[in-house]
């Protein structure tokens, strides 16, 4: 008998890795499929379904063959046996079984009606990944490579918008949809398709925390591809950006909310608690990041690494990952970090690194967004098959739809009023009406609800996550096309020509005012004073030398942070056209000139139209004039990274 059971261990511990073979074989033809796909969808100019779309169709049907073509090995696994003597579900359960005592750990919570044979399906518990892969592999090259491949020339023309919408608007949303999935809880309870400890009101907050993460990657690639209008492609994607990091930490600051006496009573000790865990999980978690960011801009400035592509690209990647690691060791928010992580490395360690790094980066960081991209999409599908306790109740799930298209537009709409309120470039009611319309789950919104399945309530949620992103990305990303054309959105924009219209146009205006043209907030003109005249010089080769913007007294400190080429180039035109799309990789540098240019001259120059203008457009935090103050090395005013 000992025989026996050695050899069936044995037999079923080769059978685990060849189904863990079996598995890989699954993804990697799914993702060959994924990309024969978009090929054609490109070739043939087919716009009505994204790749993220067509990825989810072949993750479902292969969770559907996968579902139903296997059978479970062993009859005994859908087998109840009942245990009066517990009370709870122990983390650890020790069996005797015919004087032989097994150990068994707690995975989760079952309901009753997905109690069958499949239970023991090994494909199927294969195929559901760890949620911690999610999280740790799949998700921190997307929000990294969100953050490297910022346009920061626009983002930070919106940047008050932005964060407005990021911020106050994720807030909104969760209220909203917490509170109107409340009200459809209590209808449950009411007609009895609960029980009243199922579901409380701190489950409603974090559901409606997790689905305020919103992914319109498929409306972005449509954006991209049409070269739709600027401003209304930076808000989006800005949105979209700051808006999952916001997401993240939200959700989480809402699972440790805990009220000492009733879940649904208002406990004002543990909400200040929660929203003190909120700030500061995401102020350390953002100086985590940037640390790293600025760890390596140093080591890429005062080293010889260019001279070695392939090392420099090598400690660029592993720094990067280390500020998503150490984040989460820290028990910070690693996606917040990474997020930071990139956009702090391609405003300045991207300018120390050598070409060659420059774009093994780019398409390093492309290729697994890519890829990370595509992986999670064709799992979304095969999850609706091969998770195996699901919930589906209409109810909720006709009460979630209802509530996400609520919360957005009490997010949008009242927003965009009070920006437009300070904005000199007013939000256009077509704009709002499209940014309503691209209000689309995905990646992040999957993720956090995969990360807790233990309980009922959170299996619910994550089905109805599922079915949502289903929804969003297969309707409102197929209508893009046509919702452009109905609401009359330019199209066919080239940003920098776009940028230079709107200067010219502004120039004959205001040729008549005795004021620059270079207005903005007052929170914007001190973050670039500050960081032309001592962030740029201690972490890149740009900028003057810190021994003209530092005291005297300074002066040994200075000379160190200073790089040589400080004192012997001119000005180089930062690197707010580093990163300009997907397909190519330019920088710009200025005609030199070293005759000094008076300075109202050198703003309202017709031959830097595009440059000047980066100072251009409201950020939602009210109107100023910028006045720049020029160092002696400095000749000629450049753009803003």
């Amino acid at each position: 008998m000992e025989k026996l059971r050695k050899y069936m261990s044995a037999r079923d511990e080769d059978q685990f890795y060849h189904q863990g073979a079996v598995e890989l074989l699954v993804f990697n033809f799914l993702l060959i499929l994924t990309i024969l796909t978009i090929w054609l969808f490109k070739n043939h100019r087919f716009r009505f379904l994204h790749e993220t779309g067509g990825a989810m169709v072949y993750g479902l049907l292969m969770g559907l063959i996968i579902r139903y073509a296997t059978t479970p090995t062993d009859f005994e696994s859908g087998t109840v046996y009942p245990c009066e003597k517990l009370k709870f579900g122990p983390p650890t359960l020790l069996v005797n079984i015919t004087n032989q005592v097994y150990e068994y750990q707690y995975k989760r919570e079952i309901s009753q009606h997905n109690v069958n044979a499949h239970q023991g399906n090994a494909m199927l518990q294969k195929m559901t990944f760890d949620p911690s892969i999610f999280f740790n592999v799949l998700l921190p090259p997307i929000i990294f490579h969100a953050g490297y491949s910022l346009k920061k020339r626009h983002f930070f023309r919106n940047l008050g918008s932005i964060l407005t919408y990021a911020f106050l608007g994720t807030a909104i949303s969760c209220i909203v949809i917490g509170l109107i999935m409340y009200g459809f809880v209590k209808a449950m309870l009411h007609v009895g398709q609960l029980k009243g400890e199922d579901f409380h009101f701190t489950d409603c907050l974090f559901f409606g925390s997790l689905m305020s993460a919103t992914d319109p990657v498929t409306v972005l690639a449509i954006f991209h591809e049409l070269h739709v209008d600027t401003d209304l492609y930076t808000l989006l994607f800005g949105e979209s950006v700051l808006n999952d990091a916001v997401a993240i930490v939200l959700t989480y600051s809402i699972s440790v909310y805990s009220p000492k006496e009733n879940p649904n009573t208002f406990d004002a000790a543990a909400f200040f608690q929660s929203v003190g865990n909120f700030l500061g999980i995401f102020a350390g978690s953002f100086a985590m990041g940037s640390s790293y960011a600025v760890v390596t801009a140093h080591l890429t400035k005062f080293t010889k690494l260019c001279e070695f592509p392939m090392l420099e690209t090598g400690l660029f990647f592993l720094l990067s990952w280390s500020a998503f690691l150490s984040a989460e060791a820290a028990g910070l928010t690693g996606i917040v970090a990474v997020l930071f992580c990139g956009v702090t490395q391609a405003h300045y360690t991207y300018n120390n690194l050598s070409p060659d790094s420059k774009m093994r980066t780019k398409q390093l960081f492309e290729f697994m967004n890519f890829l990370a991209e595509n992986v999670i999409f064709c799992y979304m599908g095969l999850a609706l098959f091969t998770f195996q306790n699901h919930i589906f109740n209409a109810l909720f799930i006709f009460g979630a739809f209802v509530a996400i298209f609520i919360a957005r537009a009490c997010n949008i709409y009242p927003l965009s009023f009070i920006l437009n309120l300070g904005r000199k470039h007013k939000i256009p009611r077509n704009f709002q009406h499209m940014m309503m319309f691209s209000g689309l789950r995905g990646a992040i919104a999957f993720a956090l609800a995969i990360r807790d399945t233990e309980s009922q309530s959170k299996q619910m949620m994550f089905t109805t996550t599922l079915l949502i992103v289903f929804f969003t990305v297969w309707v409102f990303g197929g209508g893009t096309t046509p919702m452009l054309t109905w609401l009359q959105i330019r199209v066919g924009i080239d940003p920098d020509e776009d940028v230079k219209a709107e200067t010219a146009s502004q120039a004959t205006t205001t040729a008549d005012k005795n004021t620059t043209k270079a207005e903005s907030a007052w929170l914007f003109r001190i973050w670039y004073g500050f960081d032309h005249k001592y962030l740029k010089p201690i972490l890149t080769h740009a900028g003057p030398p810190l021994t003209t913007t530092l005291p005297e007294w300074c002066n040994p400190i200075a000379r160190l942070l200073t790089s040589p080429r400080a004192y012997g180039e001119q000005l180089k035109d930062d690197d707010m056209d580093c990163i300009v799309n997907n397909d190519e990789l330019t920088i710009n540098y200025e005609d030199s000139n070293p005759v000094p240019v008076p300075a109202q001259a050198r703003i309202d120059s017709p031959q830097t139209p595009s440059k000047e203008n980066i100072h251009e457009g409201d950020l939602g935090l009210g109107g100023c004039e910028l006045q720049l103050e020029h160092t002696p090395a400095q000749t000629q005013l450049n753009s803003l990274a």
